[in-house]
């Protein structure tokens, strides 16, 4: 499933990189906190969070990550959207909290990311 089809499935905005919509999804993760996307998070996964200040799109970018789906309707500033489009990093919102968007999700098979502890 792509990006594209996720946000008109769940009704999404998008505010930033609508050019990579196209970009398939391998899963999704969802947390507030950087450090845990930073460790847990997989290329191609579409994270889900409140957060919307610029460091997101860092830690997207880094992780090359499908896009950003920013719940509960928090605004974005001018400098995370300029960022979001000149790195082609997709940010997604919606009035919805990550809880039911983390539902929406599952009920279209996109599946979180398993963490183990096997090393």
């Amino acid at each position: 499933m792509t990006l594209g089809e996720i946000a008109e499935s769940l009704s999404l905005s998008v505010q930033t990189a609508s050019e990579k919509l196209d970009t398939p999804v391998t899963g999704g993760y969802a947390s507030d906190l950087l450090s845990c996307v930073m460790a847990k998070a997989r290329k191609g996964n579409v994270w889900v969070t409140l957060q919307s200040h610029l460091n997101i799109v860092a830690v997207a970018s880094l992780l090359q990550l499908a896009g950003i789906i920013v719940t509960e309707g928090m605004p974005l500033d001018v400098a995370t959207l300029e960022k979001a489009n000149e790195e082609g990093v997709p940010i997604l919102t919606t009035p919805h909290t990550t809880f039911t968007v983390v539902a929406q999700l599952g009920q279209l098979g996109i599946q979180g990311v398993e963490i183990t502890n096997d090393k």
